[in-house]
């Protein structure tokens, strides 16, 4: 298996709204990055990937971009960027921007032109057609963020498809003009010096001719079997490696919804000249009672099982990558721990075990490592998320269900959850502005901070720098092969990695019970590697307290 820096890399995604304001106006900004650094050295993380700071109407919070080489007012200017970029690189911190080249914002130049004439320059940039009438879309296909995917324009006539936000526009990724704008402006950031893409929904750049109604989920249609792995989305990303990535030494991770073992093979292949890694979703994607909406966990076993195959079938030929929790994802201590007081931290660890264990590159979510919570929503007021608000209408304004029934669905699963604001210290709003800040603060910051974390050796915090520590010392680690054991168990998460002469037992239990454990035989003696209890571990029956993780490491 080949070496890689970004094998060996720890990811920190920062949301730069939510995480710190320098100026008081309530919102984070590329200053409050620059503050922070120093903290992130610290933690021992390698590369920030910064979800989008470029210029935005903000109708998806920075996810609908008018201008790909202008920073957002409300986020600083370039020069904040440049300085950002050469202070991380002093750090030894690299910078991961995200690409998202799916779609733009409705203010973008490209589509301002492309709506004003059927035979405008810029038409064929964007995905238009004719429907029946200004009440009728081309077909039934429903948007990720509710409604038609379909949005009328008087100008012309015409409808173009937007499969997020009306003002969110698809571009044809078709018309070899748009690809060449894009690869443009991505050669432009990486002459600048950044160190890579993470690119936003790649694998639905490429759309079918035909668009037909898709079969109906919910109140819409599925455009997925139409606008997801489409008929030139590899094609196009080869493209993309031989116009631009392979001129740098950067690093790429593709957002690819729905894709399957098979197919992360084309997009990340060790030899297939696209992408380093995608994510994948399957282990955080669960079907919800409601579409995505739900307030139940996902069984053990099948989570177990889900990771398990990534885990083997990817091994030697392609590269996972890590994640319990992003910007679009609730909290993972609330999701698959438990975020009551008295298990809190210890499943926060037992989560970080489990996940930097594994055989990839591990993402941390900005406060994951604090052990953050979701957050505990009131009302629709407390909503900022446009999935969300129009969720909540969809379903329960205009829809079928009850505020009771729905509000626990959506309150576990919003993407808000994930948004407050990264709790520094105990001061008011959890020292993330002076001002009042774009979401609110969650309350439980007076108890949750980086302040008491950071000077409290027992932290989560510091948990997660020894993980991190330990994965530079360990190759095993990095690129040990996996093997799933205790597959039955409910309750319990086991499994082995092995590199050469080196072997390493992962245990972490998911319940919130003592639970008794054999150690293996081979196992028993074993040195720990790192745990997040007092145990004995040199016995070869145990009782495991809830949430309790430990790693034992012996050479064969």
């Amino acid at each position: 298996m080949n070496r890689a820096w970004w094998k060996e890399a720890v990811i920190y995604q920062i949301y730069p709204r939510s995480f710190m304001d320098s100026n008081g106006d309530g919102i984070g900004d590329l200053q409050g990055i620059i503050s922070r650094l120093d903290y992130l050295e610290y933690l021992g993380i390698d590369v920030i990937w910064l979800s989008p700071v470029y210029k935005s109407p903000n109708d998806d919070n920075g996810y609908d971009i008018s201008d790909y080489q202008d920073i957002m007012e409300e986020f600083g200017t370039m020069t904040d960027f440049d300085q950002l970029l050469n202070a991380a690189h002093k750090r030894g911190i690299r910078i991961v921007m995200d690409l998202v080249v799916n779609h733009t914002s409705d203010e973008h130049r490209w589509f301002v032109e492309s709506r004003k004439s059927v035979d405008n320059p810029y038409r064929d940039y964007y995905i238009w057609r004719e429907g029946p009438d200004a009440q009728t879309p081309p077909n039934n296909w429903g948007s990720c963020f509710g409604g038609s995917a379909w949005e009328f324009d008087s100008e012309t006539g015409m409808y173009y498809l937007h499969l997020f936000s009306r003002k969110q526009p698809d571009l044809n990724w078709d018309n070899p003009e748009v690809r060449r704008e894009v690869f443009d402006m991505m050669s432009w950031w990486c002459e600048k010096g950044i160190d890579g893409f993470r690119m936003d929904v790649i694998s639905m750049i490429s759309k079918t001719k035909e668009m037909p109604d898709g079969e109906v989920h919910g109140l819409y249609g599925d455009y997925g079997p139409y606008c997801v792995h489409g008929p030139n989305v590899h094609r196009y990303l080869q493209e993309m490696n031989e116009k631009v990535l392979a001129k740098y030494d950067i690093m790429t991770v593709g957002e690819t919804a729905g894709v399957t073992t098979e197919l992360a093979k084309q997009y990340a292949g060790e030899n297939t000249h696209e992408l380093n890694m995608v994510f994948q979703f399957e282990h955080v994607e669960g079907d919800g009672k409601y579409g995505k909406w739900t307030d139940e966990k996902l069984p053990l076993t099948t989570l177990k099982d889900t990771l398990s195959r990534w885990q083997t079938e990817l091994y030697g030929t392609a590269w996972n990558s890590l994640f319990w929790n992003n910007h679009d994802q609730p909290r993972a201590v609330s999701r698959f721990g438990d975020d009551r007081p008295q298990y809190r931290e210890a499943s926060a660890k037992m989560l970080a075990t489990c996940l930097h264990m594994l055989q990839g590159t591990p993402y941390i979510y900005q406060g994951e490592e604090l052990g953050m919570t979701n957050y505990p929503f009131e009302g629709p007021q407390d909503f900022r998320d446009i999935e969300s608000i129009n969720a909540y209408k969809e379903w329960c304004v205009h829809g079928v269900l009850s505020h009771e029934v729905f509000w626990p669905c959506i309150t576990f699963k919003s993407r808000d959850n994930a948004r407050t604001p990264v709790q520094w210290d105990d001061s008011p709003q959890g020292g993330f502005t002076t001002g009042t800040p774009w979401i609110p603060v969650n309350p439980n910051y007076r108890e949750i901070n980086a302040r008491a974390e950071t000077a409290d050796p027992g932290s989560v915090f510091h948990y997660y720098r020894k993980l991190i520590a330990l994965r530079k010392q360990n190759p095993v680690i990095v690129y040990g092969k996996y093997e799933l054991l205790f597959r039955e168990s409910q309750e319990l998460f086991v499994y082995t990695r092995t590199l050469g002469q080196e072997k390493l037992l992962v245990v972490c239990n998911f319940s919130p019970r003592e639970t008794p454990f054999a150690v293996p035989d081979e196992f028993v003696g074993a040195p720990l590697l790192i745990s997040n209890m007092e145990n004995a571990y040199d016995r070869a029956v145990m009782d495991l307290k809830p949430y309790e993780a430990f790693v034992l490491k012996k050479n064969l």
